[in-house]
């Protein structure tokens, strides 16, 4: 039962996180702004509500849960901090790739780019290839799968709200790399299916967390610290960061609601399931 549960959560927040955020895509989520900029309205309430989810998830769920074991809270906080350096690392590494790997273009199209100013506003590079994007997806999506049957393992209620914060955290991400796919290929219908292949690879890391998990069960509060350290990274390094620019009023109430929200969504859901 708890192996259908992972598989079924993981497919959800896998696969389902692309097509969600292709269809909010489809709906609109880029208004023009002047002199024809694109405004992306959207994509910064869907970051807000998922950083509030994944700090809810972290502070509120995986972290009691891994210190009612029998794990002491010295092992614990260390296996979190070093969770977060891991994670940072891992950053670094792929910022590392990415500029070495881009080095040659870069200069080859200085001359280009020094005309074209406007370009530089733009919130993310769009590369050559696709294959950076799927390989960077296919690995992160795999590491969500190994976290949310860690969660489930503990507790079917915890892997819940886990798969719920994956979900609610990869849809403005996979929003990003659609529009980078669809930008080199110029086909909306490829990027869709190269972006699902890589949100597959979720329910496999699912079924290899599961088994691994299920083999060193007294690991459990290790493997429920360092997600929680995955989910405080991202939230802080990277969702939070994207959303520290200076806005109108109206504007940072709206962040403030959607960081809110996401909270509230994952402390309901939690009492919701509790209570069943």
């Amino acid at each position: 039962m708890t192996l259908i549960s992972i598989l079924i959560a993981t497919l959800a927040a896998g696969i389902g996180s692309v097509w969600l955020a292709a269809g909010l895509m489809r709906l609109g989520f880029r208004v023009q702004g002047g002199a024809g900029a694109a405004t992306h309205v959207g994509p910064q309430h869907l970051l807000s509500l998922a950083a509030g989810a994944l700090l809810a998830t972290s502070f509120m769920h995986l972290l009691p849960e891994a210190f009612e074991s029998e794990a002491g809270p010295q092992a614990l906080f260390s296996v979190l901090l070093f969770g977060l350096v891991f994670f940072f690392l891992l950053d670094k590494a792929e910022l590392w790739h990415h500029g070495h790997e881009h080095h040659h273009d870069h200069d080859h199209d200085h001359d280009h780019e020094h005309g074209a100013h406007e370009h530089h506003d733009e919130p993310r590079p769009l590369r050559s290839g696709g294959w950076a994007v799927l390989t960077g997806d296919s690995v992160h999506c795999f590491g969500d799968g190994v976290l949310i049957a860690s969660a489930f393992v503990a507790d079917l209620r915890l892997g819940l709200v886990a798969a719920v914060a994956v979900l609610a955290h990869e849809v403005p991400h996979h929003i990003g790399d659609l529009a980078v796919l669809r930008a080199s290929s110029g086909n909306r219908r490829v990027a869709l299916i190269k972006v699902s292949l890589a949100g597959a690879v979720t329910p496999l890391g699912g079924l290899v967390g599961w088994w691994l998990v299920d083999r060193l069960h007294g690991w459990l509060p290790y493997f429920l610290a360092v997600a929680s350290s995955s989910f405080i990274y991202v939230a802080l390094a990277d969702l939070i960061p994207q959303l520290q620019k200076r806005l109108t009023a109206r504007e940072t109430l709206a962040q403030i609601f959607w960081l809110l929200v996401g909270i509230a969504l994952v402390t309901g859901l939690s009492s919701l399931f509790h209570s069943h």
